[in-house]
């Protein structure tokens, strides 16, 4: 087993570090007070190749393989989880969802702009009680003949403004239950297709987030992804690679609160020394420590095997289960080691602590995690 990394992959670690550092840093308290999505960042990183890192040249991407997707998510994630989540969304969800389950025609139209970046991509599953149990879609698509007719509402859309093109999941036929469901192609500007009003979120309010609604929207039967039921399919496959990045991002946000807290503990003096040598904060350090250390090898893992081409979906949710469950776990010890100032918004770790909450819930709620890991560890 090999733990070293090649030059390619630290080069990408590296230039994600950089931007996170020198771009997304010095702007990130003020888009999230104000809501602001980061616009011109995701172009940044689209011109970086950062938005369609797995996808293969021919389409408009880099190439890169899993682990330095991971590697550039957690930087990433370490200043602005509000930037990371639309690079997962578009790498994870949107462009691996069309170039491994698209036809050719499809990948052609699509994924040369959300590769590179020109235009970003969005999901939408979830709907008001369609979460956790994606089986209950409500939103429709009745076979019209030469079209579908979209009915529906879906929530909590990542870049629900933003994007150009969605991945629809809908019921077409109830009496088949997930057998019935299919997955489309929605284009921005399709006549009936609305955008809600922006969510007001704890963390990553930088992110754009918004609630989708489709009346008797017209989506030509070529924009279907797959044979007629394959929606579902579609759905769990791309999910269980959305949990990788999903599990970098938590990685990237405890990683990123410890590195502010080891620091601060270096120079804040208390009783005479540094609070790093009391024993009680170098024990939540260590603590923390060991937790990422953990967290990054299970990430790491549910990559290779991704690579590899083998079954990741029991690695994939280890992985985001530890990872948010790190780091909501260890943002909390963040602020309290910085004490007052862990209150304040300059010193970044209470933004931290807001962001890492909704890792353990979307994509995949932790509770889901569990079952999915004991439906793996039980079916022997």
């Amino acid at each position: 087993m090999n733990f070293d990394l090649t030059e390619e992959q630290l080069a990408v670690r590296d230039a994600a570090r950089d931007f996170a550092q020198n771009v997304l840093k010095p702007g990130v308290i003020e888009r999230d007070e104000k809501q602001i999505f980061p616009a011109e960042e995701i172009k940044q990183l689209g011109e970086l190749g950062f938005l369609g890192m797995m996808t293969d040249p021919k389409y408009g991407g880099s190439g890169m393989d899993a682990v330095s997707y991971v590697l550039a998510m957690e930087e990433l994630s370490k200043v602005d989880a509000s930037v990371s989540v639309v690079m997962s969304v578009n790498n994870s969800l949107v462009c691996w969802g069309l170039e491994t389950f698209a036809n050719e025609a499809q990948k052609q139209k699509y994924l040369p702009d959300l590769a590179s970046g020109r235009k970003i991509g969005a999901f939408c599953l979830s709907e008001p009680e369609a979460g956790s149990d994606a089986t209950s879609q409500r939103t429709t698509a009745i076979d019209m003949g030469d079209h579908y007719l979209l009915n529906g509402t879906k929530n909590w859309i990542t870049n629900g403004n933003s994007a150009s093109t969605y991945l629809v999941i809908a019921q077409t036929d109830v009496e088949k239950g997930h057998h019935g469901i299919n997955a489309f192609i929605v284009e921005k500007g399709m006549e009936g297709f609305m955008v809600g009003a922006k969510e007001n979120k704890l963390g990553i309010r930088g992110s754009d987030t918004h609630t989708l609604m489709f009346q008797d929207v017209k989506v030509p039967k070529e924009n279907r992804i797959g044979e007629d039921g394959f929606g579902f399919k579609f759905a769990m496959k791309t999910l269980t690679g959305g949990r990788i990045g999903i599990a970098s991002q938590a990685l990237g946000i405890a990683s990123g609160a410890y590195e502010l807290a080891l620091a601060y503990s270096k120079e804040r003096k208390a009783f005479g020394k540094e609070i790093s040598k009391h024993q009680a904060i170098a024990f939540k350090l260590a603590d923390m420590a060991t937790d990422i250390e953990a967290a990054r090898l299970l990430c790491l893992k549910a990559a290779a095997l991704k690579d590899a081409g083998k079954d990741y979906s029991h690695a994939s949710s280890m992985a985001k289960l530890f990872a948010s469950e790190t780091a909501m776990k260890h943002t909390v010890e963040a602020v309290q080691i910085h004490g007052g100032y862990g209150f304040v918004k300059e010193y970044h770790v209470e933004r931290l602590m807001r962001d890492a909450k909704i890792t353990q819930i979307y994509e995949g709620t932790s509770e889901v995690q569990r079952i999915v890991i004991s439906r793996g560890v039980l079916k022997d």
